[in-house]
């Protein structure tokens, strides 16, 4: 074999050294942070459409991700809504009733500026469930909804039958709701927010030992940072989880 021979399969496996040393790192990188996602059919790479996942997890019952169950309420302008009207959105749930006087208040304000920290965003949206349907009908909610600045079209604050609202609470989200005459306002209910992705599940991001935080707090302000109990605010961290799913 000559000299020139040689030189030439030495030139090939340097390329090769070379392309291994500065591509192959960064295509390691990418894999780990997600950019690059394997999947296994062959009719979507034939699209070419990517999908990008957030860390955001899952709430899982039974192995199972658990997606909001089906509902149908009448909304602040008479309409009739069902969980189909939140496909393609991701949106914030609460249960709240329009006579509370201690957290609803606080839960609501702190909703209006995540409203327009968003406002921009077509695909956000908030349901609002009141636990007091009987004094809470379409015409009250839209009187609400004027005095603490609703603006966001998907923002829709229903009405409805008692029973299913409670259902829907206490074993669709297991948001605790209880009608209690000794506390104040008549009704006991979390002060708790729900997050919803596009497609119809719950998910939340984790804590420190991997474990999904399942709900948002919705009572501390991000101004308060902290209540009088020291209980840490989580509408930061809402937001923060908002903008991953809309990118989703």
């Amino acid at each position: 074999m000559s000299n020139k021979t040689n030189y030439s399969y030495i030139g090939i496996a340097f390329i090769i050294l070379v392309f291994g040393i500065i591509f192959i790192p960064k295509i390691v990188d990418r894999i780990s942070n997600k950019d690059i996602i394997r999947n296994e059919s062959r009719s979507d790479f034939s699209d070419d459409k990517k999908t990008t996942v957030s860390d955001l997890a899952f709430i899982e019952i039974n192995g199972v991700p658990k997606k909001v169950p089906a509902f149908s309420f009448a909304n602040q302008h008479g309409e009739i809504i069902t969980n189909r009207d939140y496909e393609g959105k991701v949106y914030v749930i609460e249960f709240f009733f329009t006579t509370c006087p201690t957290i609803c208040p606080r839960m609501n304000a702190n909703l209006i500026q995540i409203q327009n920290t968003f406002k921009d965003f077509e695909d956000f949206g908030v349901a609002s469930f009141t636990i007091n349907p009987n004094h809470d009908t379409s015409e009250v909610l839209k009187a609400y909804a004027e005095y603490y600045g609703v603006t966001n079209p998907n923002w829709h604050l229903m009405t409805g039958d008692k029973e299913k609202i409670y259902q829907l609470s206490n074993e669709g989200f297991n948001l605790y709701t209880a009608e209690e005459e000794d506390v104040a306002g008549g009704f006991e209910h979390s002060g708790n927010f729900a997050l919803i992705d596009k497609n119809g599940f719950i998910r939340s991001r984790q804590d420190h030992f991997g474990n999904p935080i399942i709900y948002y707090r919705g009572i501390v302000s991000e101004e308060e940072q902290v209540d009088d109990d020291g209980v840490k605010e989580e509408i930061s961290a809402l937001k923060e989880d908002i903008k991953k799913l809309l990118n989703e």
